[in-house]
């Protein structure tokens, strides 16, 4: 069955469970140095490796690294708290345990919506709460043996987990994207899939449209993008449609993803809360936050990607497009508002940010903090198109350009020192149109035998002989009253 096929007669349902990696100068329960690339087990001490006699002890950046994110998806923040340990055998899990959270998760009860098709949908939260990382298998660095680097092992993580209010793996893929500005809004992760700084399991089930009893899930792992989870939910969504199509039922387990032929493939049963054993961390003290740590830090957030799309729509008159373009990235949305603390003309801001500007970035190689030029210098050539000083060919073609090779200088000395201001002289651009018409007499017998694609010739040749200076506006009309006489 295709999927078109498929969601005609299934319903999907699907749940996500994200983890982010937090970027915390240190792991979540020790002082191991907390970095990518280091190595293999060199940033590890004997409280990482779980040696006997080693008492872990609280990041407190990554109790505030949760807070943020708590409030920055609205959700109620639990002030009084305790650690768990959730117990399972893995190779990379030297401790035999992991340290999280249980039966009290720093927050609940958040959202985070998405916008798709124009439309806009509040996927809910059940949780978001604080663990470590375990270490990192390698299998592909010996050809008999399974590797083991443990520098991963203790890093801070936080986990949000969704209510299954997902329902296509377009949705999964709208949710992930947020997720994942929405961390680098914070600067609390970089939400990089591929290095592993962002990990999304999917809990998928379907059920037959019109019945509200959800069918056995299925844990799909090991999807390195955010596009290739939209794939592996799609495979799976499928691949159940086809089991219950053939009188099948749907085992409920955990599947790893396989990117290269796009399948998911059994990995074991799936394990119930009871199967970790959890219970209270031992050996860490309760923790409490009060409301006034929750204001300090909540004052001190960014903007935040649905507050600037809502605003840019709604105040600054921008398309849903310019919006979503302007706020993919915070480096480009701060930009951009430092633009609009100079200029009134939102629209021609939001083109230069999304063209020269991210043009010239792209090309470079570089991001929007080496960007050379103030964003109150690019505010200044705006107002000088706005002012009729210039017109937008020269502002392109030569200012900008000079303004990144010089970005000391604004605009407006930049034209003036290269005598680049627009000539808006009506005595100064008829000169220039009568002598366009008195050296091009053919041209001129075309334009008066109905061809007016001539008039672009003409302003053509006056531009040139204007070095760009004549005002377009002005030299248009002028041109056209003189042909016509």
């Amino acid at each position: 069955m295709t999927l078109e096929e498929v969601l005609k007669k299934y319903q999907p349902v699907i749940g996500l469970e994200v983890h982010a990696q937090l970027m915390t100068k240190t792991k979540a329960y020790s002082s191991d140095i907390n970095e990518y690339g280091s190595a293999p087990n060199t940033n590890v001490s004997p409280t990482s490796l779980g040696l006997p006699g080693t008492l872990p002890r609280a990041n407190k950046s990554v109790i505030e690294y949760a807070v943020r994110l708590g409030l920055a998806t609205n959700s109620d923040i639990r002030k009084d708290m305790f650690y768990a340990r959730k117990n399972y055998f893995y190779p990379d899990l030297p401790k035999g345990y992991q340290i999280t959270q249980d039966k009290t998760p720093i927050c609940e009860n958040g959202k985070i919506q998405i916008k798709l098709d124009g439309k806009r949908k509040d996927i809910r939260l059940i949780r978001i709460h604080m663990e470590e990382d375990a270490g990192k298998s390698m299998h592909d660095q010996d050809p008999f043996n399974t590797l083991v680097d443990l520098n991963r092992a203790g890093v801070a993580l936080v986990e949000i987990v969704s209510h299954p209010d997902i329902s296509s793996g377009e949705e999964a893929y709208a949710y992930l994207t947020e997720v994942r500005k929405l961390v680098r809004y914070l600067d609390i992760c970089d939400g990089n899939m591929e290095e592993g700084s962002l990990r999304c399991d999917a809990n998928i089930s379907i059920m037959p449209i019109g019945t509200t009893e959800y069918g056995n899930r299925v844990e799909v792992k090991n999807m390195n993008s955010i596009r290739n989870v939209q794939r592996a939910i799609e495979f799976e969504i499928c691949r159940q449609a086809e089991i219950y199509e053939k009188g099948g039922s749907i085992r409920t387990e955990t599947r790893s993803y396989n990117a290269v032929n796009n399948t998911t493939i059994s990995m074991r049963g799936k394990e119930d809360a009871h199967d970790y054993r959890y219970f209270p961390e031992p050996d860490m003290l309760p923790l409490k936050i009060n409301q006034e740590y929750i204001d300090k830090i909540e004052s001190l957030l960014p903007p935040l990607p649905n507050e600037l799309f809502d605003k840019y729509v709604e105040q600054l008159k921008l398309s849903e497009y310019d919006a979503q373009v302007l706020t993919d990235t915070k480096e480009i949305a701060l930009f951009y508002e430092e633009i609009c603390e100079h200029t009134e003309n939102y629209k021609s801001a939001a083109n230069w940010v999304q063209g020269d500007v991210k043009s010239y970035l792209n090309q470079q190689a570089i991001s929007m903090e080496s960007f050379p030029i103030k964003a109150k210098n690019i505010a200044g050539l705006i107002a000088l198109i706005d002012e009729g000083k210039i017109n937008n060919s020269i502002a392109k073609q030569k200012i900008f350009p000079e303004m990144i090779a010089n970005p000391e200088e604004t605009a407006e000395s930049i034209a003036k020192s290269n005598n680049w201001i627009q000539d808006s002289d009506e005595s100064s651009i008829e000169q220039w149109v009568k002598a366009a018409i008195d050296n091009n007499p053919v041209q001129v017998e075309k334009f008066k035998g109905g061809n007016k694609g001539m008039i672009g010739f003409f302003m053509g040749e006056i531009m040139k002989a204007s070095k760009g200076k004549a005002d377009p506006k002005s030299t248009n009309q002028i041109l056209q009253k003189m042909l016509n006489e």
